[in-house]
């Protein structure tokens, strides 16, 4: 029997909104398609022909939360190497704040199963440290295991700060203030 073919359409978008919006609001393990269906006032019929199950739908979602964080990045290789460094990942902490607040273990448990999202980020740091190794402003540090420890210091701290609700002000402020101090570790 051949799988039937899935429409991609408007309502296809309104339905990922619909998704992100819940999960915002209370949770993504609370979510699941009669909340979907109930929140767009459609039928089972509707969503079905567009998704086969609700985890199809926050795979997107999840998705997109990652291409948001990545395009946020941006370095301009002639300005403060450090100064930037900070800000780029300080950057980040704001955005995940505002994108995965009640998203935050669905996040961290999907970057922990697909190896994607972290392959990328440790990539794009270890660019980074080549970067400053280059230029003569880092020591000559082991990219691959720095652009992993980076990672994960700030994936842990993004994760407890978001988990424990600490004000954004406060969470951005100290996680300056630390990373600073992790990156004065590094300079030549």
């Amino acid at each position: 029997m051949q799988e039937k073919e899935l429409i991609f359409d408007e309502m296809s978008e309104s339905i990922i909104a619909a998704a992100a919006k819940l999960a915002s609001e209370s949770g993504v393990e609370s979510v699941n398609v009669r909340m979907v269906l109930q929140e767009l006032d459609i039928t089972n019929r509707v969503f079905y022909n567009r998704f086969h199950n609700i985890d199809e739908v926050l795979q997107i979602v999840y998705e997109r939360l990652v291409l948001q964080l990545r395009k946020s990045i941006t370095f301009d290789p002639a300005g403060d190497f450090f100064s930037q460094v900070i800000e780029i990942v300080a950057n980040t902490l704001v955005m995940s704040y505002e994108l995965k607040m009640k998203m935050n273990d669905y996040v961290f448990r999907r970057d922990s199963i697909h190896g994607d999202n972290y392959l990328w980020w440790k990539t794009e740091i270890g660019r980074l440290i080549d970067f400053g190794k280059a230029k003569g402003l880092l020591k000559d540090v082991d990219s691959e295991v720095m652009s992993y420890a980076i990672w994960c210091y700030i994936r842990g701290y993004n994760a407890d700060a978001v988990g424990r609700k600490l004000p954004l002000d406060i969470a951005v402020k100290n996680f300056k203030y630390a990373f600073g101090i992790l990156l004065d570790g590094m300079k030549a």
